[in-house]
């Protein structure tokens, strides 16, 4: 049986190389290929600074924490994303107020959130309030979900108008942009990923991208204890003494065997998205002509695409369902079969509001947020990565074919 995975790493024989270099220096702590690895990914973005992490949860901390998100305050997120982005914001003592998300982008509701802040909070001393709890609004963490950025400018414009902070939750969409513009670029913080599911991997890690230069600075310090000389500049001067620690930090560093596994992989990352866009391209195509039940994912004119991942929609009018939990059903019971074929498949993401603790902490019902439901319900991850050949597209799109005309 014929076995296709949803997604692979992208290796050659640099990787190792490189990794072996860090293995033979006995450098093997964040030291100078972490330095190298922030430099390349900032200036691939067109960013100033890079500030690498253990993972992109750990950069959404370390940048909410860096730009004062604290108890007593609220911060808006999609319903829709990687629980990660919520909790990132849990445990800086602040609390998500979720917001739904469009259903053809996956990307956060616009008109959505302007209600939400229309009708959730007060303005009071040039500070939003919220009604019910006394919070102070201090934010919004937008998603580019999948390699497509969101709204950015819309998003932008509703923070500048309430004097709001935004960080841009990236972790799927390196190399995203806007007419040109990549993300991160906008005038936010951002935090991308290299978990071996987006397009170039360190195994975990994260980065969080800014143009601040004194604002990165502080960041570096918070990610080692709040100190504030880094391991390699000690190195090259007092390395006898300890620095001064002037703020209470966290252990967020990457190793250098990372650095240097996301140096060889940064030099990869144009040839990677092209593969990738090459196979959505090559979907979209197919799902055209033989998958009418299918939502093929958009891309918006001036929008650049990275396809992290490939997710597509189910029709529930296309099959014959009259209900978000009947189509659920029948994904679950699609990828299922799928699997047994020997083809991985996953849902998109997940509904936050539909997690346990989220829906007990808050009392949430499915319908609180209807687009982000029905995206939990029926989105498809289709198999994307370098070395998937048009011939192997073609064989998931007709095995899929072929698996719904059986049910």
């Amino acid at each position: 049986m014929k076995k296709i995975p949803v997604t692979k790493p992208y290796f050659t024989e640099e990787e190792i190389e490189l990794i072996k270099d860090s293995l033979d220096s006995g450098w093997v702590a964040q030291g100078p290929k972490v330095a190298e690895f922030e430099k390349m990914i900032a200036a691939h973005e067109g960013i100033a600074q890079g500030v690498a992490t253990t993972s992109a949860t750990t950069a959404l901390h370390l940048a909410m924490v860096a730009h004062g998100l604290t108890t007593g305050m609220d911060a808006i997120v999609p319903a829709f994303t990687f629980v990660a982005t919520e909790n990132a914001v849990v445990t800086t003592g602040a609390t998500p107020i979720l917001v739904d998300i469009y259903q053809e982008t996956f990307n956060i509701n616009i008109e959505d959130l302007k209600n939400i802040i229309a009708t959730k909070y007060d303005k009071k001393d040039g500070k939003l309030i919220n009604k019910e709890t006394g919070n102070v609004l201090w934010g919004i963490v937008p998603v580019h979900e999948f390699g497509l950025c969101c709204d950015i400018y819309a998003v932008n414009a509703i923070a500048k108008e309430h004097n709001l902070v935004v960080i841009e939750d990236a972790a799927c969409a390196l190399g995203a942009s806007i007419n040109g513009v990549h993300q991160g670029a906008f005038g936010n913080s951002s935090c991308v990923s290299f978990h071996p599911r987006k397009s170039i991997t360190t195994g975990e890690g994260g980065m969080i991208l800014t143009d601040d230069v004194a604002l990165a600075k502080r960041m570096r310090e918070l990610r080692t204890h709040g100190s504030t000389v880094s391991a390699d500049a000690r190195d090259k001067g007092k390395g006898f003494l300890l620095p001064e620690h002037n703020e209470a930090g966290f252990n967020y560093r990457m190793t250098d065997v990372q650095g240097a596994m996301g140096i060889a992989q940064a030099k990869k990352l144009d040839l990677i998205v092209k593969a990738k866009r090459d196979g959505a391209a090559i979907y979209n195509k197919l799902i055209a002509e033989k998958l009418p039940e299918f939502i093929t994912p958009v891309e918006p004119e001036g929008y650049f695409h990275t396809y992290q991942s490939y997710v597509c929609m189910l029709s529930l009018e296309k099959l014959g369902l009259d209900s978000i939990k009947a189509g659920g059903e029948f994904r679950n019971n699609l990828l299922q079969k799928l699997e047994d074929k020997g083809i991985a498949t996953r849902q998109g993401t997940h509904a936050v509001h539909m997690l346990g603790y989220y829906k007990n902490r808050f009392g949430f019902v499915p319908e609180d947020f209807v687009n982000a439901y029905a995206c939990d319900h029926l989105s498809i991850t289709l198999p994307l990565y370098v070395g998937l050949t048009a011939e192997d597209q073609e064989y998931v799109i007709d095995t899929i074919r072929a698996t719904i005309d059986e049910m």
